[in-house]
């Protein structure tokens, strides 16, 4: 059986996606689309609007076959760090092609702007370096070194997010060896970060989020860009859960972290440098909510997400040591859903996979994955009591969903 992977979050699953896994099956003709999924706490620095057994069985009913989450020392991390994370995990799970989206929709491109830089890879670092030395910030400077390396049109954009994540999907790939083969598909519509409802039936996650947490109809505002089984899903999180999961939901348990810690401790969390235990510190004693707290630390040299990643981190209590290895690439495969065709899948091929294959918590025996379930412990608590620990529960009694 032939597999093609996409990498993804699901927060939630809409038109836009649906689309995606369309054009993938097609552009690759396999037999199984794989998908890795990050878990609770995401790319952005955010918590995932529903729990990942929601958004797994959002994946499942809109196409998808076979689910693996991907670690939260990938999933919270820079692009290039959750790009080699998700590639090692497709290529491990036997997957001949990697389809994702991008502005480009132009694989060439994407090729030729690699063999570029690898060809110019001194001049590309210094620049970075010498623009980052005014105060901007390291994604910035990664996109304004490559514009004043090379301005021809035939090079791709990489100030766009899907660009950026697609580029890093690439160089994980020739990085490990791997032999999947990318595909990539043009974006339809909506850009990644657009706000507000741009066409009849394609919208972004971030305006779909919007729309939720901003009126007080949210979940009907949002049904033409979503599929009915995805409006069924948040609606059942909602009425038995009562929350969608924001950073609102989180405050008092950052602030508290914060209030509670020494600037000496705080220097041990992941991605806490340069400082920014003070920062963090002060703006903690004068907010009133996390988007006050946010402006207050916001800086030109750090960007919104990335400060929203370390406070996942210091949330979760993520010490620096905890979030480094001696591989880049993950060291298991946790399965989270499938279907008929996905179990299928795993039957026969199972044996050839290069990681194992954990679909039962309480037995798994690998050391590495407790960040994972701290992470899910702290995801929890901001469903009301006696909710919580049944969300909770489900890290360890919930077994790989499964869709006929």
């Amino acid at each position: 059986m032939k597999a093609v992977g996409v990498i993804v979050e699901y927060n939630p699953f809409h038109n836009g996606h649906a689309f995606h896994l369309q054009a993938a099956r097609q552009a690759s003709e396999a037999d199984v689309v794989i998908a890795v999924m990050s878990g609770n706490f995401l790319q952005r620095g955010e918590p995932a609007l529903v729990s990942k057994w929601h958004r797994t069985r959002m994946a499942l009913l809109g196409g998808v076959d076979i689910v693996f989450e991907l670690p939260y020392r990938f999933a919270t991390q820079k692009a290039e760090t959750f790009a080699n994370g998700s590639v090692s995990i497709l290529d491990a799970a036997g997957c001949e092609f990697l389809c994702f989206g991008s502005e480009s929709g132009d694989l060439t491109s994407f090729l030729r702007t690699i063999e570029y830089l690898e060809k110019n890879q001194v001049s590309y670092n210094v620049n970075i370096k010498s623009i980052m030395n005014t105060g901007v910030s390291y994604p910035k400077a990664l996109s304004l070194s490559f514009q004043q390396l090379a301005d021809s049109e035939n090079y791709l954009d990489l100030s766009k997010p899907n660009n950026i994540l697609g580029f890093q999907y690439i160089k994980a790939i020739k990085h490990q060896k791997s032999s999947v083969r990318p595909i990539t598909v043009q974006r339809k519509n909506a850009n990644y970060h657009d706000e507000h409802f741009t066409s009849e039936t394609i919208a972004s996650a971030t305006s779909i989020r919007k729309a939720l947490f901003s009126t007080e109809n949210g979940k009907e505002s949002i049904g033409q860009f979503i599929p009915e089984s995805t409006y069924q899903l948040l609606k059942a999180y909602f009425n038995d859960y009562g929350v969608f999961h924001q950073w609102e939901n989180y405050w008092k348990l950052l602030q508290f972290r914060l209030l509670q810690t020494s600037p000496e401790e705080l220097r041990n969390i992941y991605e806490i440098e340069e400082g920014l235990e003070n920062r963090f510190l002060a703006a903690a004693l004068v907010s009133n909510n996390f988007k006050e707290f946010m402006e207050k630390i916001k800086t030109k040299r750090y960007t919104w997400t990335r400060l929203q990643r370390t406070c996942v981190h210091l949330l979760t209590n993520t010490k620096k040591a905890e979030m480094v290895s001696d591989t880049e690439k993950a060291t298991y495969l946790r399965l989270l859903g499938m279907t008929k065709n996905g179990k299928e899948y795993l039957n026969k091929m199972k044996s050839q996979f290069s990681l194992p294959l954990i679909s039962k918590l309480s037995a798994c025996k690998q050391k590495d994955i407790l960040p994972d379930i701290k992470a899910s412990r702290i995801y929890s608590l901001a469903v009301p009591n006696p909710l919580k620990s049944e969300l909770l529960s489900r890290e360890y009694k919930q077994p790989p969903i499964y869709i006929e």
